[in-house]
């Protein structure tokens, strides 16, 4: 099991004694699991969990943006409980923006929610679709075809950030996207990282995905789930396509592939 050990760092995401069960404790998908995020201001970090379907990764990321509660736990994000001061955005592999507003109406919505007036939160909301490679389809409904699953990801992407670009969840954005599209939103995804220096927690079924983006992977193990692996992904700080060349990349990948394997067989 993972070992989360206290530092002198303050915590931006900390899980504590968690548990989940749906039928009052007679099976439980989650069990005394902890998870603790440091927080790192001016450099951020990419965390990545990873784990079989139906271990919990989906509920994690939930708990963390108020959308649901444990059955028992606490989840704090920086040192509070979840509520409409530290709400944080989420996004899914599912399109999720509203179609009957504009791509700047639901890059502003955080805005909107805030209480910002409508100049402040279209002046923000342009600069983050600039950002994302969307400018010039800023009055177009967003909306599948109008827009394609990529350029509704890229809206997605923007409308968190602008709502909390300290932390960014998010539940595999690209599962649903070609792999043309897959490829060049993973490059976008770490170029915007860099640039706000954001907690990103990133849950991927991708191997090589997970290798590339993130600077810790944490696998979740079999039902009641806990953290059974911690895998640091010791690649340069700064990377390229060239990253996915070299031998360390690819080491990674099979250790990952491996642990996968080993854990789901016991």
């Amino acid at each position: 099991m993972v070992d989360f050990k206290e530092t002198e760092r303050a915590n931006i995401i900390d899980l504590k004694g968690i548990g989940q069960s749906y039928d009052g404790g007679n099976n439980w998908i989650i069990k005394d699991l902890d998870f603790v995020i440091e927080d790192k201001p001016d450099q951020g970090q990419f965390v990545v969990i990873m784990g079989m379907s139906g271990s919990g990764k989906s509920t994690m990321l939930r708990y963390i943006a108020g959308l649901q509660d444990p059955t028992e736990g606490k989840v704090l994000v920086k040192n509070n409980p979840v509520g409409k001061d530290n709400r944080v955005s989420m996004v899914f592999q599912q399109y999720s923006s509203l179609p009957w507003l504009t791509v700047l109406e639901n890059v502003a919505l955080g805005l909107e929610f805030k209480g910002a007036d409508k100049k402040e939160r279209e002046d923000k909301a342009r600069e983050l679709i600039k950002l994302v490679g969307l400018e010039g389809h800023e009055d177009k409904f967003a909306q599948y075809p109008t827009l394609s699953g990529g350029q509704l990801q890229r809206v997605a992407i923007a409308r968190s950030l602008l709502a909390n670009p300290e932390i960014l969840l998010m539940d595999e954005p690209f599962g649903a996207l070609d792999v043309k599209t897959r490829l060049s939103m993973q490059d976008l995804l770490y170029d915007i990282w860099h640039q706000f220096h954001s907690t990103v927690i990133f849950v991927t079924h991708d191997i090589a995905e997970a290798v590339y983006l993130g600077d810790d992977i944490y696998i979740l193990g079999k039902n009641p789930s806990k953290f059974s692996e911690h895998i640091d992904v010791d690649l340069p700080l700064q990377r390229s396509r060239e990253t996915k060349r070299s031998p360390r990349y690819n080491d990674l990948v099979h250790h990952v592939e491996d642990t996968m394997m080993r854990m789901a067989a016991e």
